[in-house]
């Protein structure tokens, strides 16, 4: 199948997100940077990153209303114009030297708010932009653009822009934002779903529409394990990230100023598994390739974890990222095509909200266990439950449809 197959509208999509992924990944290390010129206090540097996760706990359901009432398109457009106004009003703080640590928490805490509505608009969005056959590939297409404007051009450009002039990476992410704006206005006019078909909550009910996505996932009985698996994973997931730099350094014995290669060999592997998704899928199945990947990450992670070499630890980090990302567009694809439209936001934001919650868990988990014994015994449990959580789906979703 050849990538034009997928049609206009959906490049100006993957041009929308690419951009403004690409901005991000500018913003993101450059907030770190700039926090940590005003300030040496670890506490208030870490609550510049803590601030941004909050809010899609907070506020991820609520998004998933709004992105299921509201016209998709224009949504994400609105929301990328006021993402723009935000951190161009930063840059410029930035510029004249007026930027505190008040004004990066507030401008942190709001890009991740409007993010959540965005993120659940975009979802949504997607079917309605291509086939259902295309929509692993479509997702893959995505994944693999993202990384590489997030790993490959937008990460290592931050501290060399943020260099030159501190307010540099946001003015530019500023521009991203008002071209992805520009680009989702672009879009030919979807119908509008009705999000109350179907179901029994009356519109204008936020609270009730936010119950009655949360049921429909309840109830689906594939799409339900499949959620609370990949919950499994982050909970792992989150943990290996936590040491990463720590096992790296003093396991694998990697060099300080090889880190930063031995990290894109998951950018490298990442980018693998996003162009093979479509492929994977159309081949086995959906379902059938995520069991299929869960069992390659466990033996992968289980390679890592036994590894003391940056090689073989590279090459295994690598294929753990490229199904990480084949997951995550297989995952994707299988939502968009059985939830109804009018409940795609709601549903793909109680997927992501469930997913959340045991990322900081394992992030706290795997800071003691490496705090008392070390890194090895963190990658080791990160590799069991993997394994756990790829026998749980093979005994729960062999039986489930393509």
């Amino acid at each position: 199948m050849r990538a034009s197959v997928l049609g206009r509208d959906f490049r100006l999509l993957w041009c929308a997100t690419v951009s403004s992924r690409f901005g991000d990944a500018l913003r993101t290390p450059a907030l770190a940077l700039l926090a940590a010129a005003l300030t040496r206090d670890p506490r208030v540097i870490a609550a510049v990153t803590l601030v941004a996760q909050v809010p899609p706990l907070l506020f991820g359901l609520l998004g998933g209303v709004y992105a299921d009432r509201w016209d998709r398109r224009r949504t994400m457009a609105l929301v990328d114009g006021i993402r723009a106004g935000v951190v161009a009003a930063l840059a410029v703080a930035v510029a004249v030297d007026r930027a505190g640590i008040a004004a990066l928490l507030v401008a942190a805490f709001l890009l991740a708010a409007l993010g959540t509505l965005f993120d659940s608009a975009s979802f949504a969005l997607l079917p309605a932009l291509v086939a259902p056959a295309a929509l692993p590939r479509a997702n893959g297409r995505l994944q693999a653009g993202t990384a590489v404007a997030g790993g490959f051009l937008g990460a290592p450009a931050a501290g060399v822009l943020f260099a030159v002039a501190p307010a540099l990476p946001f003015a530019l992410d500023a521009v991203t934002f008002a071209v992805a704006a520009v680009l989702a206005l672009a879009l030919a006019p979807a119908p509008v779903a009705d999000p109350t078909a179907g179901s029994a909550a009356p519109r204008g009910s936020v609270w009730g529409e936010i119950v009655e996505g949360v049921r429909w996932l309840r109830g689906h009985r594939t799409l339900w394990h499949v959620t609370v698996l990949a919950a499994g994973c982050n909970l792992a997931i989150s943990g290996l990230m936590a040491v990463l730099v720590l096992y790296a350094l003093d396991v694998l014995r990697v060099p300080p100023a090889g880190y930063g290669l031995f990290a894109a060999s998951a950018i490298v592997g990442g980018l693998a598994g996003a162009l093979g998704a479509g492929r994977l899928a159309a081949r086995l199945g959906t379902v059938r390739a995520l069991c299929a990947v869960l069992a390659a990450q466990t033996v992968a992670l289980g390679g890592f974890a036994l590894a003391r070499h940056p090689v073989p630890g590279g090459f295994a980090l690598a294929v753990f990222a490229a199904g990480t990302v084949v997951w995550n567009s297989l995952w994707a694809s299988y939502g968009q095509r059985h939830v109804p439209a009018g409940l795609l936001g709601r549903v793909g934001a109680a997927q992501r909200m469930v997913g959340l919650l045991t990322a900081p868990v394992g992030a706290a988990l795997a800071g003691l266990v490496a705090a008392a014994s070390g890194t090895v015994p963190v990658m080791c449990a990160a590799a069991a439950t993997f394994a756990l959580v790829s026998v749980a789906a093979w005994r729960t979703l062999r039986r489930g449809a393509v």
